[in-house]
C-alpha cells in the first residue's frame, strides 16, 4: 500500500511573485512538474547574470611629439585613487615628469580622458592624454 503524499498548490499571483522575488534576490530557479494527472508544462529555468566586478587594468597615455616617451598609470595607482607622479622616459634619452592629482586619477578610472602636461626637460615639454 502506497501512501500518497499531498501536493502544495499556488495560485498563479503567488506563484509570479515568489518566482520575481527569487529572480531579484540571485537565486537561479528551474520548475518543472511531474507526477501530475494533467499534462506537464514545459520546465522553466530562470539564470541570473552577474555584471563583472570594474577590475582596474594599467591606462597608458598617449604622448603628444612623441620620441619614446612612456606614460602608464598602473592599476594599483587607479585603485588607490591618490595623487600620482609619473616618469614617463621610457626609451627617450631624457625624463620628463607627468603630476595627475587625486581627482583627475578618478577621472581616468571612470574612462574619462584626462590630458596633462609633462615638465619641461631638455628645452621641451609633450600634453599626455589618458582614455
Amino acid at each position: 500500500m502506497s501512501i500518497k503524499q499531498p501536493r502544495l498548490r499556488i495560485g498563479r499571483r503567488e506563484f509570479t511573485e515568489q518566482s520575481l522575488l527569487l529572480l531579484l534576490s540571485g537565486v537561479t530557479v528551474t520548475i518543472s512538474a511531474c507526477g501530475s494527472d494533467s499534462p506537464a508544462p514545459s520546465p522553466i529555468s530562470t539564470t541570473t547574470t552577474t555584471t563583472p566586478s570594474s577590475t582596474q587594468t594599467d591606462v597608458t597615455g598617449v604622448v603628444s611629439a612623441n620620441h619614446g616617451h612612456i606614460a602608464t598609470i598602473t592599476a594599483a595607482q587607479i585603485t588607490a585613487a591618490n595623487a600620482v607622479s609619473l616618469n614617463i622616459q621610457g626609451q627617450a634619452t631624457h625624463a620628463h615628469t607627468v603630476n595627475l592629482t587625486a581627482a583627475q586619477i578618478g577621472q581616468v578610472a571612470q574612462k574619462q580622458q584626462v590630458a596633462v602636461p609633462s615638465s619641461t626637460d631638455s628645452g621641451h615639454s609633450h600634453t599626455v592624454t589618458f582614455n
